[in-house]
């Protein structure tokens, strides 16, 4: 308890920058459109747009014209930009919130196939 009666939890930090959220949503999802990215993440479809911009310029994504939308490929060999983190590949990241989906999937009870995004 913090002495103006709030608590830590009040603090708006949180651990995953927009930029690794965004990662992750086109990792779970690499058809999804920028509003749905924006929705998702709770920020706005210009913001989604400018890190999305960002992730294909250092190489992390690549986005490929499919019709109308747009297709996302991600690269899990790219190293985390922070120099202290820049040992680690964002596999591990993409791997600890997207595996969750996975094993969702693979749960599904006989008789009902599992749908994958």
């Amino acid at each position: 308890m913090r002495r103006d009666g709030g608590t830590a939890d009040d603090k708006p930090w949180t651990f995953l920058t927009n930029h690794a959220r965004v990662l992750i949503v086109i990792a779970r999802n690499p058809h999804t459109r920028l509003r749905d990215i924006a929705d998702t993440i709770g920020i706005t479809e210009r913001a989604a747009q400018t890190i999305v911009n960002d992730l294909e310029e250092a190489g992390y994504i690549d986005r490929t014209k499919v019709g109308r939308r747009n297709h996302y490929s991600v690269d899990p060999t790219r190293p985390f930009r922070h120099p202290a983190d820049a040992d680690h590949r964002v596999e591990g990241l993409l791997t600890l919130f997207t595996d969750h989906d996975d094993k969702d999937s693979s749960e599904a009870p006989a008789g009902e196939q599992a749908v994958s995004e």
